[in-house]
């Protein structure tokens, strides 16, 4: 753990631990996956953040859990999960038909061929703001919980964390093809498919600017659809507002929720099981970290430790109550 010193802001110490895991993060990227541009960037933000001063320094070390989720599904493009199991496209789109298939026109469509036929601008732009919300929400939530509740930050935090890693092993496990894919190359598998904003495209030329293209042509991997981790991230955000009282707030969450399970079917990005395999995927890993994780005592002094920290506030009473 870098040491948090309140007299020295660059110590010796801190100074060699942030150098050598700068110098060797970008040196296993380019072994690994390449050198990219982004990843100067991830450390020059940590390492700004990390001297800025000793507020920034203990945000910084709270999210630098976002970090590693970040780094691990970026290290995902060395290998692609259609390398390792066979990719799921005909017969995924078979069972949404079977399950939630919708009539039209005497023939039978899936939900996202149905609302492509009605689709119209103002759809397309709640569409558009509710899917932008998937990582924004989620970061400004935890932003919230570290000044205001360390200790549920930290929950959120390694919930958030543990959902993603079941939802990348299902994706090894059970590569799948999204809806566009099919409607782009039918059913025949094509490996180094590039990205597609599929139906964000119109939200993005109602706004003049190629805000989704721009983040799907960076996609790690376009056979990822099962589960949609997009529709699981708002079930955390909700679970760990209700739990922490916020009210009118907990309104917006749910909206959004419903906003975004709406937009990844309706945009083409997602089948309904997809949708659904997110939600379940979310309600798994809060299930596992609160009744087999968090009781745990090794966990708890782990958490009163990086509570310690993190922590800006002098109420003791975030590392005193271990059951929060």
């Amino acid at each position: 753990m870098l040491s948090d010193n309140r007299t020295v802001l660059f110590s010796k110490k801190d100074m060699v631990s942030t150098a050598a895991i700068s110098a060797a993060y970008l040196l296993i990227s380019t072994f690994i996956i390449g050198f990219k541009i982004e990843q100067v960037f991830l450390v020059l933000l940590f390492n700004l953040t990390y001297y800025l001063s000793f507020g920034s320094r203990r945000f910084i070390t709270g999210f630098s859990i976002f970090i590693v989720y970040w780094v691990v599904f970026d290290y995902m493009k060395a290998i692609p999960n259609y390398q390792v199991n066979a990719v799921h496209i005909q017969d995924l789109y078979n069972a949404e038909k079977s399950v939630f298939g919708l009539s039209a026109g005497g023939s039978k469509l899936t939900p996202n061929e149905f609302l492509a036929l009605y689709s119209n601008a103002v759809l397309d732009a709640f569409s558009g703001i509710f899917y932008l919300c998937w990582v924004p929400v989620p970061l400004a939530f935890a932003a919230y919980l570290f000044f205001k509740h360390p200790r549920q930050f930290i929950y959120f935090s390694l919930t958030f964390f543990l959902v993603n890693l079941l939802g990348f092993v299902v994706y090894y496990i059970y590569p799948a093809a999204p809806p566009w894919y099919v409607l782009e190359n039918g059913f025949t598998f094509i490996a180094h498919t590039k990205g597609n904003t599929a139906g964000l495209y119109r939200f993005d030329n109602l706004v003049g600017t190629p805000i989704f293209k721009s983040m799907y042509e960076k996609s790690s991997n376009v056979f990822a659809a099962m589960p949609s981790l997009h529709s699981a991230y708002p079930v955390l955000v909700l679970f760990y507002g209700v739990k922490n009282k916020l009210g009118w707030v907990n309104v917006l969450f749910a909206v959004v929720m419903a906003g975004i399970w709406f937009a990844a079917v309706y945009t083409g990005h997602h089948y309904v099981l997809d949708v659904l395999a997110g939600i379940v995927c979310a309600i798994a890993g809060i299930a596992i970290f609160n009744k087999l994780i968090v009781p745990n005592r090794t966990f708890a002094q782990f958490v009163n430790l990086f509570i310690r920290k993190i922590s800006i506030q002098k109420d003791r009473s975030e590392i005193i109550d271990v059951k929060a």
